[in-house]
């Protein structure tokens, strides 16, 4: 399985979190201490890296070196003088005969680039050093010495000669995958594998020989989430070595694809030949060090290039300098920022530095000291120095760099290189003439409201009352997205037999473990929404104030006036191509099909004939014509003009009455749409305020709908760590539930959908239905249960049976409750049936009593529900041995003991949760089980909150708090910022409570599985996988629906994830999420689970009635509230 998808095992998820460091000799002497120091470095940062089941392959550690000239010498190398020739470190199949043809591809395009071979030298390794899995997929190590060209065009040679070789042999075949390029330089090579720090100077003997000698020495340390990592993932790469998670990887890379028709420069002839940018089937981390080489080789430097990459926050809000602001402006046009949390350690051989990203998330502690050596690395007292050797000592900060010029014999503070950088071009001026403010424009003419044909074309989008009701119209009052509870058992939109939006078929994707998700409301200044549309033909390689030739939107939903205005503006030669999303009735579904390829060619044809904006637009559809779902027609036409390499010379505007929900906006924009106009949702929020529903203006009320979809944007965003919309804006970040692999790939870019469905005929017949329904004058049905409405799994029947069955103690309500929600099809596992095996006789079956040790009830935190539901549940787990849990209020000291009338209402598992309310060295000694929670089901990627309106006396006491404080857990544990931070969470806690078990809440989704390795690999003794459809005491809307994956497939992911990694036997896995029945718990534990958490059917038992209330403190059984009134009618 080494590095090959398998099942639901794909290593395109593996994450990775490690330790950076580097030595550097400020005044540039070559020595080996510098090197010894890098190694030191290294090896201090152990608990940084991991190592393999098997305890002695690491995942990977590497060190990177300017090239040693006098210990090549003295191996007899023949090399002329230094500088003039390159290094190359290479990674060879270990078949021979696979090696040769390799080799001979290098020495012909090393010939056809007027190179010539000096020398080859097999690199002596210690193959006894590594694990046995390093030595199973160890390659061959080859260095190559080369010459041929001047000095100042030997690096480009050699740049270019490396990337047609590799090129050329990625096309080869499997056969040779095993081939990389570590290095291949006149100035600096790298040492690296599959190694853990201990083993790299083992391994290669050439680090410990004294006549080694550098002035820079920059060392990694890995931390992968997977335990198959490959030699060639190691780092440090040619420039660089990250810690960190470019969380916009997809669109990054899709970009850069997209830019690559329209780059050229001088320095690098032919650029074709070195395309792709960026290779193909590696890290995150080995795609931002193609790109910076790639910029760096065409003449930027590295600090230019890094800026742009990784910018600081440059906000309004930001006090930077207005020059400097104006650059970043500048190089926002013409890229995109790659996103996420990262400490970057760098060099070119001669400039060595760090910088860390606008957030900061990852630590970077350097040393000066007074003999002239700086010390960079992810903590500091890596390298042991006196304190009277100490000149200084300081991190970096947020966004902020340092370099070391070795030449100069001088430090670069970020102030000084970002003025130059600043001043290089006239950027304020530049922008100030070519860009136009779209806020600052007027046209005189109106735009209306209200959609021609309102009532029509709210059924051939098919609106419900419901989503007028109780979505639309409160966030056109209140300016913010609706909060919901108690989870989602609504049928998955693929196994629903009403017609739903495409975009039912997608769930956001959100951060877990390897990075953390933001706060979109504490860190809103570091958050952006804002962009540029326009005809950017920009070669990102040549500075020219043609690139500025853009219009600015502070936000990217436009309403109809700002919509007119784009469509006609024809200031600085700006125009628009408008295109009609739609296909003829009468062609059947076969229609859709030829309607994207119209569309597709017409977009095409638009971006060839130098049009600044495309218009794809479904308003005024001629008769007898069917829309294109909006989502399929943008991703369909930005996917096409990445292929086209055509993407960045337009910009897609979207002018449709489909979208209304936050989760669509995300949707489009992640897509690839530049703006979205909605105009049938604004032609809503001017009928609601002409009849009275609504009693605002027309135009709070649009605004206010319009500030909460952005808020909304931002949240989802936030959930992924993502701080701009244009880094987010193309990434796919998110994952489809319901679609088929055909379509998923040819329309949205290879987005997963781990278990297939819906073809692009089927869409199409969904398309036809609503059509037919606005022409019968049909309105779409309802979502609460009622007759033609969509039937939930937790209907009034359902909860009534459970309720009997619980309260009369009675078999046959629950069979008739158990056969009610298994004839049903909700969820996957409805769709699975039960292979019978051979039946055991019973005295080999696990006795009942194990069976209910198995049992955990969810994470209920006392607040969100009752003291008197809170205790009631814990109790009732007492008394069969199974476990409750606290959830992440805390728990009240005194149950941390039998009560005097002999109640035990302890809850044997103890939350921790990013707020840590209640959490004290009492509360954690007093647990069996100490559980991290990552993530929750029903909302993954933020916090729990609690109104204030629930946060009596006693739940302020218990929280550390004060009574009426609305109490908001953030999204992110801030300590919690790695792979490498949780595992020194987990130990900490093992070390309060050496006797509890430490378990790790996670989300599922594609990719658990690997985060789940990560975790094992941390010293977790318990997984708990959480389904999506879990309930929730409040939640914004669109995550209860939107966000995390069913439990099944990450279930079964981590448990094939887990077992193919060596670490299944050193975890239990634990499952939650709408289990009800029996066959569930059967299902599950089929799929690999151990034990079973429980949260709505408990609730249910106890009294509740599912009024999906929890969030308003009106809980009319008692549960889920704190109303003294209230809880007074619960009965248990």
């Amino acid at each position: 399985m080494d590095g090959v998808k398998s099942g639901l095992y794909d290593p395109a998820y593996e994450r990775d979190s490690c330790g950076v460091g580097m030595a550097v000799n400020i005044d540039g002497t070559r020595d080996h201490r510098t090197v010894e120091h890098g190694l030191r470095i290294l090896e201090n940062m152990a608990h940084r890296g991991a190592e393999n089941a098997d305890g002695r392959t690491g995942d990977g550690a590497g060190i990177l070196v300017q090239i040693p000239h006098g210990f090549i010498i003295s191996q007899g190398i023949p090399v002329p003088e230094a500088g003039t020739y390159g290094t190359g470190m290479v990674f060879l199949p270990r078949d021979p005969a696979a090696a040769g043809i390799c080799m001979d591809v290098f020495r012909s395009e090393a010939a056809d680039e007027g190179l010539s071979m000096l020398a080859e030298r097999p690199v002596p390794v210690d193959s006894k050093a590594v694990g046995p899995m390093a030595r199973r997929t160890e390659p061959f190590c080859l260095q190559v010495f080369v010459a041929g060209a001047p000095p100042e065009e030997l690096e480009r040679r050699l740049f270019r000669l490396r990337k047609k070789v590799g090129k050329r042999i990625a096309s080869m075949g499997e056969e040779y995958s095993d081939f990389y390029i570590c290095s291949l330089s006149s100035r600096t090579m790298v040492y690296k594998g599959m190694l853990t720090p201990a083993q790299l100077r083992e391994y290669y003997p050439d680090l410990s020989d004294p006549s080694f000698k550098s002035s820079v020495a920059m060392v990694h340390s890995r931390f992968s989430t997977n335990t198959l990592p490959m030699w060639k993932l190691a780092q440090p790469f040619r420039m660089l070595c990250h810690n960190g998670e470019i969380n916009t990887i997809q669109g990054n890379r899709s970009w850069m694809l997209a830019r690559e028709s329209v780059m050229e420069t001088s320095l690098l002839p032919e650029l074709s030949e070195l395309y792709p940018v960026v290779e193909e089937g590696m890290s995150d981390s080995a795609s931002l060090d193609n790109v910076l080489e790639f910029l760096n080789m065409s003449g930027k430097s590295m600090p230019d290039a890094l800026s742009m990459m990784i910018p600081e926050s440059w906000n309004d809000r930001n006090p930077i300098p207005d020059d400097l602001k104006a650059y970043y402006e500048y190089s926002s046009i013409l890229m995109e920022p790659w996103d996420g949390p990262a400490a970057v350690l760098f060099t070119d051989g001669r400039y060595a530095g760090g910088m860390l990203d606008r957030n900061g998330l990852r630590p970077a502690r350097y040393t000066v000291t007074k003999d002239g050596v700086m010390i960079l690395a992810s903590e500091s007292g890596v390298i042991r120095i006196p304190e009277d050797n100490v000149r200084e000592a300081g991190r970096l900060r947020p966004g902020k760099m340092l370099i070391i010029d070795t030449a100069a014999g001088r430090i670069m503070r970020d102030r000084e290189i970002k003025g130059e950088l600043a001043a290089a071009y006239p950027y304020r001026e530049w922008l100030d003439r070519n860009r136009v403010e779209l806020g600052s424009l007027s046209s005189g003419r109106e735009a209306g409201r209200a959609a021609p044909d309102h009532r029509r074309m709210l059924a051939e989008f098919g609106y419900t009352p419901e989503e007028v009701s109780e979505t639309i119209e409160p966030m056109a009052v209140s300016g913010k997205e609706p909060t919901g509870s108690m989870g989602n058992d609504l049928p998955l939109a693929v196994l629903s037999d009403r017609p739903h939006r495409l975009f039912d078929y997608f769930r956001q994707s959100f951060a877990q473990v390897t990075n953390p998700p933001m706060d979109p409301i504490r860190e809103e200044l570091v958050m952006s929404l804002t962009g540029y549309v326009g005809s950017i033909h920009q070669n990102i390689l040549g500075p020219t104030p043609k690139h500025c030739k853009v219009v600015k939107l502070r936000h990217p939903v436009v309403n109809n006036r700002e919509l007119d205005l784009i469509k006609n503006l024809r200031y600085k030669g700006f125009s628009t191509a408008s295109i009609r999303m739609c296909f003829p009735a009468e062609e059947g579904p076969e229609g859709l099909r030829k309607g994207l390829e119209r569309i597709c060619h017409e977009a095409e044809e638009a971006a060839d004939g130098g049009s600044a904006y495309i218009v794809l637009t479904d308003r005024g559809m001629p008769e007898g014509s069917v829309p294109i779902p909006s989502l399929l027609a943008v991703s369909a036409v930005h996917q096409h003009l990445v292929r086209k390499r055509k993407r960045v010379q337009t910009a897609l505007i979207l002018e449709s009455g489909e979208p209304r929900e936050v989760m669509h906006f995300a949707l489009l924009f992640g897509y690839g749409a530049n703006a979205v106009n909605p105009y049938m949702a604004i032609s809503v929020i001017d009928e609601s305020v002409r009849e009275g529903r609504i009693r605002i203006d027309a135009d709070t009320a649009e605004s206010n709908y319009i500030r909460a979809l952005e808020a909304g944007l931002l949240k989802i965003m936030s959930k992924m760590g993502i701080s701009t919309l244009r880094s987010y804006r193309g990434a796919r970040l998110f994952e489809a539930l319901g679609l088929s692999d055909e379509t998923a790939r040819e329309y949205f870019g290879g987005t997963v959908s781990a278990v297939g469905g819906v073809s692009l005929g089927e869409i199409a017949r969904d398309a036809l239905e609503c059509h037919g329904r606005a022409l019968s004058g049909t309105p779409d049905q309802a979502v609460r249960p009622r007759r033609g409405g969509e039937t939930r799994s937790w209907d009034p029947s359902s909860v009534r049976t459970l309720r009997k069955a619980a309260r009369e103690d009675d078999p046959a309500a629950y069979r008739e409750f158990a056969d009610a929600v298994s004839g049903g099809v909700f969820f996957l596992r409805d769709l699975m049936d039960v292979r019978r095996g051979k039946p055991v006789p019973l005295e080999e079956v696990e006795p009942a009593e194990a069976v209910m040790r198995r049992f955990v009830s969810g994470a209920l935190s006392f607040g969100s529900v009752s003291r008197e539901a809170h205790e009631t549940l814990a109790e009732a787990m007492n008394s069969f041995g199974g476990q409750s849990n606290t959830g992440e209020g805390g728990e009240d000291p005194a149950r941390f003991r039998t009560l005097p009338d002999g109640r035990n209402v302890r809850s044997a598992v103890k939350q921790i949760a990013s707020g840590r309310f209640g959490v004290t060295a009492e509360y954690l000694v007093n647990a069996d089980e100490i559980q991290i929670k990552i993530a929750q089901g029903a909302k993954p990627g933020e916090g729990g909150q609690l109104p204030g309106s629930k946060v009596d006396e006693v739940i302020a006491r218990t929280r550390h708090t004060l009574p009426g404080i609305t109490l908001i857990s953030p999204p992110p544990h801030h300590d919690i910022y790695s792979i490498e931070d949780l595992k020194q969470l987990i130990f900490d806690m093992k070390c309060i409570n050496p006797t509890a078990r430490v378990s790790v809440k996670l989300v599922s989704e594609s990719g658990v599985g690997t985060v789940a390795a990560g975790v094992a690999k941390a010293g977790a003794d318990v997984i708990l996988i959480s389904g999506a459809e879990g309930g929730t005491g409040a939640s914004p809307a669109s995550s209860i629906r939107f966000a995390g994956m069913p439990w099944e497939t990450g279930l079964a992911e981590t448990q094939q994830t887990l077992s193919a990694n060596g670490l299944r036997g050193k975890v239990r896995i634990q499952v939650d999420g709408q289990i009800k029945t029996g066959r569930d718990i059967v299902i599950a534990a089929l799929l690999g689970a151990e034990e079973y958490g429980l949260s709505t059917a408990p609730m249910v038992a106890m009294g509740c009635v599912m009024c999906r209330k929890c969030h308003t403190n009106l809980c009319p059984a008692g549960i889920a509230t704190q109303d003294p009134e209230r809880r007074a009618r619960f009965k248990g």
